[in-house]
């Protein structure tokens, strides 16, 4: 009953807005990919993960070697993974932790295994995933309005499509966003994407945030965009309390050590602190004060609560990255952060840009910025088998297979390096 039977590895891509970062620009398609567990008995376990060529490949590549085993047995699950996966070629650049190979890739993909295993156990022993964890300590689990700059529409396609979003260039566009955001979804803080524009002016969309929203806690994410001088000239600008934490305003462990040491404002990061490798360098130097945990490359929902014990062995702040997403991992999140004591702060979510949805009966409703956690066995979520096919069908059309923001931001400025930090 809890063997399984097959694995099908289905790559996805739905619509994206065109959201700008330090790095460019999202495409007008996001990828992901939906991993479905079948067990001989007819259950099925769901997982979500990245949906790049390489990711895909290593999927299928250790799909098969999973075949016959035990969901039950997931540690055995993770050591077959580590046997029978290709790792990237040190010199290609696609293993994200020089000197450790094999220590993203993994957590990457043994993660998405995991879940969709977890999901099946859920439901073989009528339990939601959260009791697998320990058992939630919350009925909801709170997240944050995640606001971008952004055009009116994406440039250079064919395609009519148009977001409901508009564009937000300004601080007044900031705010307009934010304001809709909020009151279709509660959240209750924000967090603005940064490193777009000059520093300044990004302070100033936050000073209007603070004037609109005065009872919602703000962050700011340049995605390391800055250096450290241009950090340590802007801090004086935070010693009002506008800032609930700073998110990797400087690239690297060393360069957020040194805005540490003469700062009080917790500094965050899903981008210096991105496995257990990177721990004893990051405490060794203070260099963060709080660990954007994602499940998707920290090796799975267990990782991520043995990564909230170090937290709290060390006295770190706990939340949770995002990127575009869809609702089983949406789920996924859920469920983990339902079950850590201390998760100190509301959750990314990309999920308010995504219109499209994988899962039966539609996008899951937030209350009062909020997902509540559902009671059902596993995720709580059922595979909706049309919407899959659609979205498997835009992947084969889109003529994307991995994300580049940096080239699609060359069509709109040719000469666009894409490197950091910016200013």
């Amino acid at each position: 009953m809890s063997r399984i039977q097959a694995i099908e590895i289905t790559p996805i891509a739905f619509r994206d807005p065109p959201l700008l970062n330090v790095y460019g620009i999202h495409e007008a398609w996001a990828l992901r990919t939906i991993i479905e567990i079948k067990t001989e008995n007819g259950l099925y376990g769901l997982g979500e993960s990245y949906g790049d060529e390489q990711t895909i490949s290593q999927l299928q590549q250790v799909a098969p070697y999973l075949v016959d085993m035990d969901v039950f047995q997931m540690n055995l699950i993770r050591q077959k993974i580590e046997q029978v996966i290709t790792l990237p070629d040190p010199k290609s650049g696609l293993e994200i932790a020089p000197g450790t190979l094999g220590a993203t890739t993994v957590p990457r993909i043994y993660s998405a295994f995991e879940v969709a295993c977890l999901d099946l156990v859920g439901k073989i022993t009528g339990r939601p995933v959260c009791d697998l964890l320990g058992g939630k300590v919350r009925d909801s689990v709170s997240y944050s309005a995640y606001l971008f700059y952004k055009y009116e529409r994406h440039g250079f396609t064919n395609d009519p499509w148009v977001d409901s979003w508009g564009e937000a260039l300004t601080p007044a566009g900031i705010v307009k966003q934010a304001k809709k955001m909020i009151d279709q979804y509660g959240f209750q803080s924000i967090k603005l994407k940064a490193g777009v524009f000059e520093p300044e002016q990004e302070i100033e969309a936050l000073r209007a945030l603070r004037e609109a929203f005065p009872s919602h806690p703000l962050r700011i994410d340049p995605n390391g965009g800055w250096t450290v001088e241009t950090t340590k000239t802007l801090l004086k600008e935070f010693d009002d309390g506008l800032l609930q934490y700073l998110e990797d305003p400087a690239p690297g462990k060393e360069a957020m050590g040194q805005v540490s040491a003469i700062t009080d404002i917790p500094l965050a990061t899903n981008m210096c602190v991105i496995g257990f490798f990177d721990l004893p360098k990051a405490i060794e130097l203070d260099a963060v004060q709080v660990i954007l945990s994602d499940h998707h490359y920290w090796g799975g929902l267990k990782a991520t609560h043995d990564l909230a014990q170090i937290c709290k062995t060390w006295g770190i702040g706990l939340s949770m990255h995002s990127n575009s997403h869809l609702g089983i991992s949406l789920m996924a999140m859920t469920h983990a952060a339902s079950a850590i004591e201390n998760l100190t702060y509301a959750c990314d979510t990309h999920y308010p840009w995504q219109e499209e949805e994988v899962i039966k009966g539609g996008k899951i409703q937030f209350e009062n910025g909020a997902v509540v956690v559902p009671d059902k066995p596993g995720l709580g979520v059922e595979l909706d088998r049309e919407a899959l096919a659609i979205l498997a069908e835009n992947y084969k059309n889109c003529g994307i297979r991995a994300r580049d923001d940096v080239s699609e931001m060359r069509k709109y400025e040719p000469d666009w390096k894409g490197t950091v930090p910016r200013f």
